[in-house]
């Protein structure tokens, strides 16, 4: 597979994987219209999903399509970062993650709509609207969850301290080529990192929340090295492809 397919299809998985981890709370949230917030923030991270994977075929030029990379890789062929596997287990959890992903997220596509490559920036260009919502969402949510009861601070914290191992290899930039960050087109992630530290501190101050002090993992999910929570995910995500193949609806 080439640089930039690969390059397109991690920024694919990450958002295929967290469109359903947020596809898990429908009926499950704590209020109805949180099941409807967070379908849409799932069909948003599909949409990009979609975009992304297609364009990975492409450029791949093996005849895969967008569902036979989505439903037809094993574990250890997808590139997505370890963070959006991690399961829900709590709202607060979820909160968490979605703030920390969606800040870097956001950041990201705000840089990737000046990309050297057409599609990767139109992708971008249509993404970072949502991304802001999403962002906005786990905001608030963040913030009224720590200034609440004693309950909520404490669910919230520990939602943090549960995914802030996982943090890290947001910024990794070791697996994305050299040559196509000169070229501009792809992103040096490591420069995101003091405007996303900045942004999480000031909701976390807000929220009155403490900076968790958690030591990194050294990740791997971008050279397919995963959680075990990751299988368990794709075997609920894939049974239905799998089960029908070449089923058309």
């Amino acid at each position: 597979m080439s640089r930039r397919a690969v390059y397109a299809l991690a920024l694919g998985d990450d958002a295929l994987v967290l469109a359903q981890r947020c596809g898990e709370w429908i009926t499950n949230a704590p209020q109805l219209e949180e099941d409807v917030a967070l379908a849409n923030i799932g069909l948003d991270l599909l949409g990009q999903a979609r975009s992304l994977l297609t364009y990975a075929g492409e450029v791949e030029r093996a005849g895969r399509t967008e569902d036979d990379l989505a439903y037809l890789r094993d574990e250890r062929g997808f590139r997505n970062v370890q963070l959006v596997e991690l399961p829900n287990e709590d709202f607060g959890v979820s909160m968490a993650r979605l703030l920390a992903f969606s800040t870097y997220q956001l950041a990201l596509y705000e840089q990737l709509v000046e990309s050297s490559d057409p599609t990767l920036a139109a992708v971008a260009g249509k993404a970072v609207k949502e991304v802001a919502y999403h962002r906005d969402h786990a905001t608030s949510w963040v913030v009224r969850l720590g200034d609440g009861s004693e309950l909520s601070h404490g669910r919230m914290q520990a939602g943090l301290e549960r995914i802030w191992p996982y943090v890290g290899e947001l910024f990794d930039a070791s697996w994305i080529d050299d040559d196509l960050i000169e070229k501009g087109v792809a992103v040096d992630v490591r420069g995101l990192r003091p405007g996303w530290e900045e942004h999480v501190r000031g909701v976390l101050d807000e929220a009155t929340l403490t900076w968790p002090d958690a030591a990194q993992r050294p990740g791997g999910g971008r050279r397919g090295i995963h959680t075990e929570a990751m299988g368990y995910l794709l075997a609920e995500m894939q049974h239905l492809h799998r089960s029908h193949r070449g089923a058309h609806w």
